[in-house]
Parts: C-alpha cells; structure tokens; sequence
C-alpha cells in the first residue's frame, strides 16, 4: 500500500469515526471522547475491513486497486452528524484492469462478507462481555456492521449487491439473509 493511499484511507477512517462518534454523543447523551472510541472501534473498523476486502480480493485477481477518499462527502457525514443523522459515502477501491463478471461478484461480496463476520464477532463481544463499556462496543458493532452489510446489499446503483446479483443470484440470496437474519438476531437481543 502506498502512503498516498494509506493517507486516504486514515482521512476517510477519521471524518467517519468523527461523524459517528458525534452522532453517539448528540443522540446517545455520552460523552464525546467515549462516542469517538466506540466509533473508532467500530465504524471506522467497519469500514476498513469492508474497503481493504475489496482491495484484497482485486489484487488477489491481478487487478489494480487502490483506495480513494471522496472529501466533500466525508465533511458533508461530519456536519450532518450535528443534526443527528448522518450519510456517509466515504470513499471507494477503484480497479484497474480486466475483471470478469464472477471476479467482480467475489470482489464486491468481499467487502460484504467481511462486514458480516464483523457484525457476528460484534455481537460475540456484546453477549460475552464482562464490562459496560464492551457491552456498548458489541451492541454498536454488531448494529453497526450488519446495517453496512445490508445497506451495501442495495441491487441498483453503484452498490456492491448490483454486482453480486449480476454475478450470482444464489450468492446475492445467501448474503442478504444472512445479513437480515444478523439483524434480526440483533433485534431479538434488544440491541436494534
């Protein structure tokens, strides 16, 4: 990884653990630096996890990947924080070079599938957790990272589920129950 990208990637970690951290704060009524620490370790690993799969998966392929922060979105999800929600398009992995229907499927279920085993080690924490405060980390990650999952699912767009659909249907299937069936686990559990 080259610095350029890594500088990208800690901005977009930053503006997105900073966004939420102060929507944790604001409607959450914690104090800031606990929202920004809970954040950190779970929206902003979400995050990274998601991005550096499909990274990974690419070069795995022989395609060129690199991921690129978009800015203005980045401070857009930081003051909308303020209002008590918040959008967040933070950046994207750009591939160069020749990728096939089902290498794209894989690469864009990649960012998918990494989310949702974030959501269930999330919630793993959350159930076996002897403290408060790692309580709050897994009920936020596991919430958090299933939300990513399923959002992502989205089949239109640029979204990842557009590409896993095109690619395989079956796959597209398994990924969205698993997903809504982490959520509803989540829902039973009290933590959505």
């Amino acid at each position: 990884m080259r610095l350029a990208e890594f500088i990208e990637i800690l901005k977009a970690y930053l503006a997105i653990t900073l966004a939420f951290g102060i929507l944790l704060w604001r409607g959450y009524s914690i104090n800031l630096s606990s929202g920004l620490l809970i954040s950190a370790l779970t929206v902003g690993t979400g995050f990274v996890l998601h991005e550096l799969a499909h990274k990974f998966v690419a070069q795995r392929y022989g395609a060129k990947a690199e991921f690129r922060a978009f800015t203005p979105f980045l401070v857009l999800a930081v003051a909308m924080s303020f209002f008590g929600f918040v959008f967040a398009a933070p950046g994207a992995v750009f591939i160069r070079g020749f990728v096939t229907k089902e290498k794209n499927g894989w690469i864009s279920a990649s960012g998918i599938i990494a989310n949702i085993v974030a959501a269930a080690l999330f919630f793993a924490l959350f159930v076996a957790s002897p403290t408060p405060f790692l309580k709050a980390v897994g009920s936020y990650g596991a919430m958090i990272n299933s939300w990513l999952a399923v959002f992502n699912l989205i089949p239109f767009g640029n979204f990842d589920g557009v590409k896993v659909l095109q690619w395989n249907k079956l796959a597209f299937i398994l990924l969205v129950t698993l997903g809504f069936g982490l959520m509803l686990l989540l829902i039973m559990a009290k933590i959505m």
